[in-house]
């Protein structure tokens, strides 16, 4: 019987759909780890100077870079979390960019990394972001984020195979759904 779930892919992925949607199958409650530290994030939305101006002028390399040492020391915040939970056995879900499977195989517990096609990825960052409607500076810097998530896409997928943590291929909704119907199925109820 499960009785916790990580779930783990970059941006847009669909990690706090699938979470909230297991959460409230389950009445289990669903964490992320966005709110423990936040990465420069989506530079749209009213994103202050200082955002705009990271994805702007730093390099795709040094841009992705800096995401995956933000993962790092965000590390052991998460891991008090988790342990917390651990010693309540209480069930939960656990979401986030920050849950990079090389981390995971530290944790007993099942874990699955969100992936997509990089076409997958891009349309739904565009459409969440309204590409269309920004002007070209802004989708320069869209553009930017839009190749760091695809760079961390193509790694978290990498670090997923050599752990032998699940990979589950959003582009595909059966896929999903599949997964969803076998946790489900596996899980252990919360007590009421």
């Amino acid at each position: 019987m499960r009785n916790r779930l990580f779930i783990s892919g970059t941006s847009h992925a669909g990690k706090s759909t699938l979470a909230r949607r297991i959460g409230q199958t389950l009445n289990w409650p669903v964490f992320s780890t966005d709110r423990m530290g936040r990465h420069p994030g989506r530079p749209w939305e009213k994103a202050p100077p200082h955002v705009l101006e990271f994805y702007e002028r730093m390099s795709a390399e040094a841009i992705h870079t800096f995401l995956q040492h933000h993962h790092q020391n965000m590390w052991p915040g998460i891991m008090r979390l988790i342990d917390d939970h651990q010693h309540r056995a209480a069930p939960f879900v656990l979401e986030g960019a920050a849950l990079r499977p090389k981390y995971l195989t530290d944790v007993a517990a099942d874990a699955v990394c969100l992936t997509a096609t990089d076409n997958f990825l891009r349309q739904r960052i565009y459409d969440a972001s309204s590409y269309i409607t920004q002007t070209t500076q802004q989708q320069a810097i869209t553009d930017a984020f839009v190749d760091r998530s695809l760079r961390e896409n193509e790694l978290l997928q990498k670090e997923a195979i050599a752990t032998q943590v699940t990979c589950l291929n959003v582009s595909d909704q059966d896929e999903v759904d599949r997964f969803f119907d076998a946790f489900i199925a596996n899980a252990t109820p919360k007590e009421t």
